[in-house]
């Protein structure tokens, strides 16, 4: 489990679970954990970037932590393991990018693609973004489309990094078929493109990304 999960970290910081030094305490807290430590995050995130809508930070953010979670689990398992998120933890400061760690590095053995989607689904919809979401929720507004577009959009971009990997394409595509993230967009002659839009357009100088519904004249959710 440690050496593929080394292996997945040379893709880039995205795909980094830091699996030495993680011990509970005041660096690290329980990933996602309470509403607190992630307003702190929010509003920090919104000042770097220039906004003052809590929500588009927000929605920023969780695409952003979706993507932490999902990149590496999805390249660890196209190699025949899957890491356990159950202990997963988070380390952020002011200013500072986020890392996510885990407490304990252990998993499960997968044969094929559809033996992987069916422990990462539960694990990550349910075990990590759910609860993300739902603590988000404590403080900001941030409608059901926006959240699993975004979680959605994270998936499918992992599979820009790095060489074109089959086998983490076939666990991205049967991921992307269950719901909540069904239907939250499609791919196509440009790769994916999302129904939706993350609100990047809404920071001052941004614009569209490049899987952006918006970008093909679909309504924002």
């Amino acid at each position: 489990m440690r050496g593929a999960l080394r292996r997945v970290a040379e893709l880039g910081p995205f795909f980094e679970l830091v699996t030495e030094g993680v011990p509970d305490g005041p660096a690290w807290s329980s990933f996602p954990g309470g509403a607190g430590r992630l307003r702190e995050a929010v509003r920090d995130y919104a000042g770097r970037l220039g906004t003052g809508e809590a929500r588009v930070a927000a929605s920023l953010l969780f695409q952003g932590l979706a993507a932490r979670v999902w990149s590496p689990v999805v390249a660890a398992a196209a190699l025949g393991v899957v890491p356990d998120l159950s202990g997963s933890r988070w380390r952020w400061a002011p200013g500072e990018p986020i890392t996510v760690g885990l407490a304990e590095v252990q998993g499960w053995r997968v044969e094929d693609a559809g033996e992987a989607v069916e422990i990462l689904h539960p694990m990550v919809v349910d075990g990590v973004l759910r609860p993300l979401r739902d603590a988000m929720l404590g403080f900001v507004k941030l409608a059901d489309g926006l959240v699993w577009g975004n979680a959605a959009s994270a998936l499918a971009g992992s599979l820009n990094v790095g060489p074109p990997d089959p086998g983490r394409a076939e666990i991205v595509r049967g991921l992307l078929a269950r719901e909540p993230l069904a239907g939250m967009g499609s791919f196509g002659p440009r790769g994916y493109v999302r129904n939706n839009c993350c609100l990047y357009y809404r920071v001052p100088g941004g614009g569209l990304c490049g899987d952006c519904g918006l970008a093909r004249g679909l309504p924002e959710m």
